[in-house]
């Protein structure tokens, strides 16, 4: 066997995995199958280690004093910045916060990075940084720790904000997709669909009789009463990429099918007809105040009606179960009584949402 050949410390002959695609696209970084495909080929096989080959959105770290820690990364880059119930500010807070959430911890610390594009007006990083210190202090977090690059006009669009945040996980809670088994129930904590659609609606210049505000908002308080409520097999936030992404993540890491009842999915309907013009599916639009549940069977209903009693819950629905008939795949029972397959994304459907 040949000797691998070393540059500067990196393996220079290591071989490009097999891809349909020679560049980078949009759809990479959509949430969908693109995004996975990428980080299974490109990312995983260098970096693989036992924290991030579980996939999570957050890492689960060993003990250190006593306490296991978990930590996540996310970069915010929305178009536009600014948008109805909120801004890239509060996104950036919200959005690592609730990945911490999804690991079974409490968030304790951000570190935020900005790219700011040269020419940005002070008026609106002053009501970014506003927005953000109102969010953190909402949770309870600190920002601890950052860094601030300015570029040449027309090298990026605006800003851009990357967050990073720490928790500790709470004793005897083992959250993942590892603990998801049949008979499953599957919980989504309210409407769907609307953050996506509150950034086409200003992208688009689309009006409706009432505004549509984005669903952004930290979940941990939400995910608290829940544990305190049951057991929780596992949780997801479905941001890119919709439920249709976050569902075929947890069948295909659980090796188990999902099965869910479109009746069920709740949807406001300026919503749902704002993606009927769109012609967009609501499975697959983004949410950023929303969880996903896997709760054994016999606890969902004391667990639904916790969540039913926070204001983050109100709407909260049973929208179907893990099973072991079609392993690894999504299945949907349509309104009209058929099913359909519900695959991950393979195009960029909202650019620019998170």
């Amino acid at each position: 066997m040949s000797k691998m050949t070393k540059q500067n410390g990196i393996n220079i002959n290591c071989p490009l995995p097999i891809s349909d695609y020679k560049n980078i696209l949009l759809a990479h970084g959509s949430g969908g199958k693109l995004s996975h495909d990428l980080v299974r080929k490109i990312f995983l096989p260098r970096f693989r280690n036992a924290y991030l080959e579980t996939l999570q959105d957050g890492a689960t770290l060993p003990y250190i004093d006593q306490s296991r820690l978990s930590i996540s990364t996310d970069s915010f880059v929305v178009d536009p910045i600014f948008f109805p119930g909120g801004n890239i500010g509060s996104l950036s807070v919200h959005g690592t916060l609730n990945d911490i959430a999804m690991c079974g911890a409490q968030p304790l610390y951000l570190s935020v990075g900005f790219i700011i594009e040269e020419g940005l007006p002070l008026e609106d990083l002053w009501q970014i940084v506003l927005s953000m210190e109102s969010a953190a202090d909402e949770a309870g977090v600190k920002i601890v720790t950052g860094d601030t690059k300015v570029i040449d006009r027309g090298k990026c669009d605006k800003i851009f904000i990357n967050t990073t945040g720490i928790g500790t996980i709470w004793p005897n809670l083992d959250i993942g997709a590892h603990q998801v088994e049949k008979g499953d129930r599957i919980i989504v904590s309210g409407d769907i669909a609307r953050h996506g659609i509150a950034i086409m609606s200003v992208r688009e210049g689309l009006e409706f009789e009432t505004t549509i505000e984005s669903d952004s908002n930290s979940l941990y308080d939400l995910v608290n009463t829940m544990r305190q409520a049951g057991t929780i097999h596992a949780l997801r936030d479905p941001t890119r990429g919709g439920l249709s992404s976050a569902l075929n993540e947890i069948a295909e890491a659980a090796e188990l099918g999902i099965s869910i009842t479109e009746n069920n999915l709740p949807i406001r309907d300026q919503v749902q007809a704002a993606c009927e013009i769109l012609g967009l599916d609501p499975l697959y639009v983004a949410n950023e105040g929303k969880l996903l549940a896997f709760v054994p069977e016999s606890e969902a209903e004391e667990i639904l009606e916790a969540m039913k009693s926070h204001p983050l819950g109100k709407e909260a629905a049973i929208i179907g179960e893990v099973v072991d008939d079609h392993p690894r795949t999504v299945v949907l029972k349509s309104r009209v009584g058929g099913t359909r397959v519900v695959d991950m994304m393979t195009g960029e459907q909202l650019p620019r949402i998170c």
